[in-house]
């Protein structure tokens, strides 16, 4: 990997602004103060792509909006090739948020999805994560893929903003200090603005891996830092002309921010039409034919709204050339 380097207070034209994660580093001075190190998410035609796939209230669609970004921020600490799932379930209005990143080339592109069910009735007038999530919990899985464990954890619901979520999170869980903020929005008035997000996390690594949390004598450079950040505005964090290198200088140029080469970021789903054969296959024929419309089996993808049309006859030749014993031979 090339060699991180100051940030300059310049954008850097030969460089994407939209639809990237930036890590970055925090040397506060550099003289070793403490150790941070943090990741900003800048999603632009990607995030609005996901969105406009479902006619979402703006609440909601803000909302999962809100969970792509910060999912982004989140999976860019996985340095392999998997599936990284934030996921919040509540009582309210919005009874479930998912978001679905998956880590490609170890860890250095990503490919994002995500999807929100809700009571469009109940969502009317509320805004905000716990207005619409109510009571409930948030849990991050990854998985590695096959022979590997999943991991998953989970946590109540608590805090106002996902951001707040995420944090308490982070603390209950993981045991571990992290700073987070989160937002998106349209870029311009009336309902066919496009949307933008962005995320950002600052995470303090102790020097001892048995350590959870750096010593006292740190605790001033990290408010230090949370201040600088608190700085920043929803408008700065979504303006489609400021660099993500910039946004970091304007934060943190006293910090000795650095910045690692940035990660692109994608849309697309893992839908197909052999995966939903697969599941069409194992109903009985009955229920196949009292499944169809008019003739036709229609599924639809709630990740990206692709809809599949199969007749039953379809599926019913194909389960049987596949219990068949010849079709297992070449």
């Amino acid at each position: 990997m090339p060699d991180s380097g100051p940030v300059p207070d310049r954008g850097r034209p030969d460089r994407p602004l939209d639809d990237l994660v930036q890590p970055f580093q925090l040397e506060s001075g550099g003289n070793g103060e403490a150790r941070l190190t943090g990741r900003l998410s800048r999603l632009g035609p990607v995030v609005d792509d996901v969105l406009q796939r479902h006619d979402y209230p703006d609440p909601v669609a803000e909302l999962l909006g809100q969970a792509i970004a910060l999912s982004a921020t989140l999976a860019a600490a996985l340095k392999f090739d998997g599936i990284f799932t934030f996921q919040a379930q509540g009582d309210g209005p919005v009874s479930l948020l998912l978001a679905d990143i998956q880590t490609l080339d170890g860890g250095e592109r990503y490919v994002v999805r995500g999807y929100a069910n809700y009571d469009a009735d109940a969502v009317a007038g509320r805004t905000g994560a716990r207005a619409l999530l109510g009571k409930g919990y948030l849990a991050l899985t990854v998985d590695q893929g096959e022979h590997t464990d999943r991991y998953q954890g989970m946590v109540e619901l608590v805090g106002d903003t996902l951001a707040e979520c995420a944090q308490h999170y982070f603390r209950q869980s993981q045991q571990m200090d992290a700073a987070i903020m989160v937002s998106a929005g349209r870029s311009g008035d009336g309902p066919d603005a496009p949307w933008r997000a962005g995320a950002m996390m600052i995470q303090r690594i102790a020097d001892d891996p048995n350590q959870h949390l750096p010593p006292d004598d740190e605790a001033d450079t990290w408010r230090r830092v949370m201040m600088l950040m608190a700085t920043g505005t929803d408008s700065e964090i979504l303006d489609p002309g400021l660099s993500a290198e910039r946004y970091l200088f304007r934060l943190f140029h006293e910090e000795g921010v650095r910045v690692t080469p940035m990660r692109p970021v994608t849309r697309g789903c893992r839908c197909s039409s052999d995966r939903v054969f697969n599941v069409l296959e194992q109903l009985p024929h009955d229920e196949l034919r009292d499944l169809a419309d008019d003739g036709w089996l229609e599924v639809t993808c709630e990740f990206c709204s692709e809809t599949y049309r199969f007749t039953p006859e379809e599926v019913e030749v194909r389960a049987t050339a596949t219990d068949s014993p010849e079709s297992s031979l070449d």
